[in-house]
């Protein structure tokens, strides 16, 4: 018996000694696919098993009579392929399926909601680009781009896709709702399949293993992005419409019905309010499209590559999800410094021109790099100090602080520069010489809402509330005139107001 069968199976039953597979039988989820096949491997010459293989393919393929799977025998194609694919664990070794047992799958998932895409009928980037965002098949787009259009490696996923709305599909009533289908995605995602967030030591080295849809697949860990994006593939799957939303660094999933519902994928998909999301600087949240999507899984993944210092990597896959993200501020600016890291300044020197004077749409105040560069209070030396990589440890903290204190005494008027200084210290419990140095960047400009904050919040600490009022006065002067009004700005307001009235 195989360990993985061993384990799926015995987790579904209950603790007490079944006397014969019949008890057996009845214990199963009459709504599983994956215990049914299960049952089959332990016992296939058995009745009983003979007839929890007829009840899966039932369950699979929702009712219909399918020509390769006549009701009272074995499919004409070898299963035991499709069966491991369903049953496996995240420590087995992918399964690979043959052609004839793709055409099974295929057929049996004939009647899923993205097949009613155009973007399902398409196999290169050229045609992928041509489509209109909600003509885009999530999948088929990612696996396109990740397999540079091999179609039987796509269908392989999509594959597995299939089959897990397929399981999905089995347990909904009749006519369900959009809130029954996530709590049943919900379920299945978190709970049955046991898709995690991985531990920050390992996502923080290779972040595109838990970003691309193949290797979440295979492994059940992934990023925000990468667990949305499976969840994503679902509920087209589903014809369940989800929107897409970007707070600065992260994503999740929302359904904007008569109750808005949010899906956090990196807490098992609970429902956070919209205001979670918000900051100090970050006053609305971005909605994205499919073709979007698509391009964050390469920016993710350029940002690994960055990390390393690999700057012609980083550039390769910039320029692969610009297609994707033609518009994105953010990613001018971060695909502008890396052509600048590079060499190629007049390219990098334009994208950064584009935005010089940006404020992005999401934030309260300017983004003040692009500016900063080309009025040539930073080189590039200082650029790569801002973006190196640090870790969490004492010695890392110091050498970029040490790298910090270089470039601002070099360039005193680095907005960017002092913030991160600035942290460092924060960082090291130095609050004193922390402040110092925000208050050095309020000289140099007073209109950051996140340096008004911090100063804010040292001034209480150390018991100036003169001060305190002063920036925190500011602040709300600095985030009111872009409409925002953030929940850590009104309770700082009621804090410092308990302490000193104003």
């Amino acid at each position: 018996m195989r360990f993985k069968t061993f384990c799926l199976f015995f987790c579904l039953v209950t603790s007490h000694v079944f006397s014969d597979l019949k008890s057996l039988y009845n214990s199963l989820d009459p709504q599983s696919i994956a215990q049914h096949f299960a049952f089959y491997e332990l016992y296939p010459e058995s009745p009983e098993g003979k007839l929890a293989l007829r009840k899966a393919w039932k369950l699979l393929s929702q009712g219909k009579v399918i020509s390769h799977i006549p009701s009272l025998s074995l499919p004409s194609v070898d299963i035991q392929a499709i069966i491991s694919l369903i049953t496996r664990q995240s420590f087995d070794a992918p399964v690979v399926l043959k052609d004839d047992q793709l055409e099974l799958l295929e057929k049996i998932g004939s009647n899923l909601g993205n097949r009613k895409l155009k973007g399902h009928d398409v196999w290169t980037q050229a045609e992928l680009l041509a489509l209109p965002g909600e003509e885009i098949d999530l999948g088929r787009g990612l696996l396109i781009n990740q397999f540079n259009e091999r179609k039987e490696e796509i269908r392989q996923y999509e594959a597995s896709l299939d089959l897990m709305a397929l399981q999905v599909l089995a347990r909904l009533p009749d006519n369900p709702t959009p809130e029954d289908k996530i709590a049943e995605i919900n379920r299945f995602i978190f709970q049955e399949m046991q898709f995690r967030f991985p531990p920050h030591s390992l996502y923080a080295k290779d972040i595109d293993l838990y970003t691309f849809l193949p290797s979440v697949l295979d492994g059940r860990e992934g990023v925000c992005l990468g667990v949305s994006i499976l969840y994503l593939c679902i509920a087209q799957r589903l014809e369940l419409p989800l929107e897409i939303i970007t707070p600065p660094g992260h994503i999740y999933i929302s359904y904007p019905g008569k109750e808005l519902i949010n899906i956090e994928t990196t807490a098992r998909g609970i429902n956070l309010p919209p205001e979670t999301y918000l900051g100090i600087n970050t006053r609305r949240l971005e909605k994205r499209t499919m073709k979007e999507v698509i391009g964050m899984a390469f920016f993710n993944q350029a940002s690994i590559f960055w990390g390393k210092e690999d700057y012609e990597t980083t550039v390769s896959l910039y320029e692969k999800a610009l297609p994707y993200l033609p518009n994105d501020p953010l990613m001018k600016m971060f695909m502008g410094i890396n052509y600048l890291f590079v060499g190629r300044k007049s390219e990098g020197t334009k994208l950064l021109q584009e935005i010089r004077h940006l404020t992005f749409n999401w934030a309260v105040s300017p983004e003040t790099i692009p500016e900063d560069y080309l009025s040539g209070k930073v080189d590039v030396e200082g650029l790569k100090v801002i973006f190196g990589h640090v870790d969490e440890t004492r010695g890392s903290v110091l050498e970029k602080q040490k790298q910090l204190l270089a470039i601002t005494k070099k360039y005193p008027q680095f907005r960017a520069g002092l913030l991160h200084l600035a942290i460092t210290w924060l960082q090291l419990g130095r609050g004193s010489e922390g402040l110092e140095v925000l208050k050095q960047y309020h000289k140099v400009d007073p209109n950051n809402s996140t340096v008004e904050y911090y100063l804010t919040m040292l001034c209480i600490e150390r018991f100036d509330y003169i001060q305190a009022w002063k920036f925190l006065k500011h602040t709300e002067e600095i985030v009111h005139a872009r409409d925002h009004n953030p929940k850590a700005l009104r309770s700082l307001h009621q804090s410092l107001k308990r302490l000193c009235p104003s």
